[in-house]
């Protein structure tokens, strides 16, 4: 791909020739979380384990029409943050690393499993998994792995 093509793709979606930049620019504050976990029911809450149940939405798919990479790691990002919330920790900090492995497939209106459990919630640092499971066969789409800072008490 030439670096024009490249660039061209890359800025497709802004750049002051953008018809949608006015209405892409007033959409309300934390839009994005509202806009994946859309329709997520929670199914099971309780110390250090959260399993929640979605049905793949057609906003949520890439080019390849199954959900997207990118949905999946906002998932792991938002569930495995709640799941730090189940053990006591009234903020949940910032992402140090996330890590997704990406194993199967889940298709538009396919219903999925998302199982998120604290592997280490300590004084200033959480550590979480989240795994997307199909809910029909039990069969593993991805695994994530979350690592969060989480904020020290001022001692003032």
């Amino acid at each position: 791909m030439e670096l024009e093509a490249v660039r061209k793709y890359l800025e497709k979606g802004g750049g002051e020739d953008d018809k949608n930049a006015s209405i892409i620019n007033g959409l309300p504050l934390r839009f994005f979380e509202s806009f994946t976990m859309q329709g997520l029911r929670v199914d099971l809450i309780e110390p250090g384990r959260l399993i929640c149940s979605f049905k793949v939405p057609q906003r949520l798919l890439n080019a390849g029409n199954f959900l997207h990479g990118g949905a999946t790691a906002t998932l792991v990002d938002l569930v495995g943050s709640a799941v730090i919330y189940t053990v006591g920790p009234p903020i949940t900090g910032v992402s140090v690393e996330i890590n997704v492995s990406y194993l199967d497939a889940a298709y538009v209106d396919e219903e999925i499993e998302i199982e998120a459990r604290t592997l280490r919630v300590g004084k200033v640092i959480g550590v979480v998994s989240v795994e997307f499971r199909k809910k029909k066969t039990g069969k593993i789409i991805a695994q994530g792995r979350h690592t969060k800072y989480l904020p020290v008490a001022s001692k003032m």
